[in-house]
């Protein structure tokens, strides 16, 4: 049992690469901290060197005949391994779709809400669904939903590009947008809290009559 569990441990540490007196290898050829090729050196004497410098000697390239170590500071490189890794995992994650969701008879109030709202998403690289939901005999007259997606386009302006056409699902009728990168810095109209205008007047939002009710 205790042989196995010896083994267990070994495995686990292959992890990481083997530094200072966990190189195995007699012989190896050594890189020096500025990057400089040292030459082939005998295990030892590449330590040595190491410690003279106050710093490690980390096997960089194992499989490679002899195996390549070079010399730095292996905490410092495992910090900043940390960071890459970490790094990487934010930029994966950072795109995401962010829903937004209108009414044809949302008030002009609640528009603009939404419409800066999507700004943000858009601004912080993020892709946009926007859901028209319709309720009752409004599933009728999908131009209603037409005119208020029209509307955000015209309010997002050059910031947003359509990725998905508009499309009817149902009771919904859906858009994708997705940000211009070479618009993230073409809001300053809204950078001071107020509101852009609506481009279709405010007596258009919302565009469905008070007559067409369920």
């Amino acid at each position: 049992m205790a042989h196995c569990t010896g083994e267990i441990v070994i495995a686990a540490q292959n992890s990481e690469p083997r530094y200072n007196e966990r190189i195995r290898a007699r012989e190896v050829r050594l890189i020096g901290p500025d990057g400089s090729q040292v030459g082939i050196r005998s295990t030892p004497d590449a330590l040595t060197l190491a410690q003279e410098l106050d710093l490690d000697l980390v096997e960089v390239a194992p499989l490679a005949n002899p195996p390549v170590c070079r010399i730095m500071d292996y905490g410092k490189f495992r910090y900043e391994e940390a960071q890459k890794a970490k790094e990487s995992r934010r930029k994966t994650t950072h795109v995401t779709v962010k829903e937004v969701k209108f009414r044809p008879k949302i008030g002009k109030g609640d528009f603009d809400t939404k419409v800066r709202h999507m700004r943000d998403f858009l601004e912080d690289g993020h892709k946009v669904k926007v859901t028209l939901q319709f309720r009752g005999r409004e599933v009728a007259h999908p131009e209603l939903g037409a005119k208020i997606l029209d509307a955000v386009l015209e309010q997002l302006g050059e910031m947003a590009k359509v990725e998905t056409q508009a499309r009817l699902e149902g009771r919904n009728m859906t858009m994708v947008l997705s940000p211009e990168k070479k618009s993230s810095k073409k809001s300053p109209s809204n950078q001071d809290g107020q509101q852009a205008p609506t481009p279709q007047g405010e007596d258009e939002v919302p565009p469905v009559e008070s007559s067409d009710t369920e």
